[in-house]
């Protein structure tokens, strides 16, 4: 049995999602492919994929063998760029997990800047602001916020984003100004659905006091950028991250909150799956955003404080 065909078939099946789409992209027959995978199947001794004339599924040891077969298959490809020229290495897929809040606004800039610096990598980018699994996804890398918390992905901190509290110049006229953070409960609050505090604020003060405030949400949302849209509206108080808000904060659409209170800083990763080769392409997306992240001066603790 060729092993290197069988595993390339197998991939590119479950990759594709059909034995003709694997065919097609490998430059083979169809039945060829399906061949080569009954005999990995039979060299094996376990089903891989079940079958149905609509779909093909993996079975539990073919989801094992799969992310094995994966990595055997990127490496190979990354062995052979290796000894070829860096842009020959700066190409083909290129699979990200973005948070949606930050991508629609500031980094979709840094991607338009990424692919024309690198045309020949395919962007492949998921937005969520939901922690989805970054090896189920089959995501080469992943930029998450929040402390992580998965012995399976290796993990790089990029910086700590600053957050504050923001609304509408229109709702603070009509509801009033908080002096204190227990003026908060009296307050319409906009609540992000999956923060890690729940229906209570983290606050510490300029002298260091730090307390913890009940709020009365009247609006939750899994989407930061709906609970910014909700705030500029009118709607109420809500919590975001400085860098992307200060657009707003300059044309005076949205005011700061309780100012001289802080509220507990978000450490920002840059997470790969762990079983997996990482690439020149992978290192080079996550440098360049570390940099860019630098020249906007969007986190605290990046490399470039730490220099200052």
């Amino acid at each position: 049995m060729d092993k290197f065909g069988a595993l390339s078939s197998f991939v590119q099946s479950v990759k594709l999602g059909s034995f003709s789409a694997a065919a097609k992209h490998l430059g083979v027959s169809q039945p060829a492919v399906s061949q080569q995978i009954r005999g990995l199947e039979e060299d094996l001794g376990t089903r891989l994929l079940n079958r149905t004339t609509r779909q093909l599924s993996l079975t539990e040891t073919g989801e094992r063998y799969y992310e094995y077969a994966s990595d055997i298959l990127d490496r190979l490809t990354e062995a052979d760029r290796s000894v070829q020229s860096e842009d020959a290495q700066m190409s083909g897929p290129l699979s990200i997990g973005l948070p949606l809040g930050f991508a629609e606004t500031v980094l979709s800039e840094f991607l338009i800047r990424f692919k024309k610096e690198h045309p020949c990598i395919l962007l492949d980018v998921s937005l969520s602001d939901v922690f989805v699994d970054v090896i189920q996804e089959r995501l080469d890398v992943a930029i998450r916020m929040g402390e992580i918390k998965d012995d399976r992905l290796i993990v790089r901190k990029l910086g700590l984003a600053q957050r504050c509290l923001i609304a509408s110049p229109e709702y603070l006229e009509k509801r009033g100004r908080p002096r204190h953070p227990a003026d908060l409960p009296e307050h319409d609050y906009l609540l992000y659905k999956n923060i890690s505090t729940g229906d209570r604020v983290p606050f510490i003060s300029t002298l260091g006091e730090k307390l913890s405030v009940k709020i009365n949400p009247t609006l939750i949302v899994n989407n930061s950028a709906t609970l910014r849209q909700a705030a500029l509206a009118g709607l109420g108080v809500t919590l975001s991250n400085r860098w992307l808000i200060d657009p707003y904060l300059r044309s005076g659409e949205l005011e700061l909150v309780l100012p001289d209170w802080e509220y507990p800083p978000h450490p920002i990763h840059a997470v790969y799956p762990s079983n997996r080769f990482i690439p020149l392409k992978v290192r080079r997306f996550v440098e360049r955003l570390q940099d860019y992240f630098d020249e906007k001066g969007a986190l605290r603790g990046s490399m470039a404080a730490a220099a200052e």
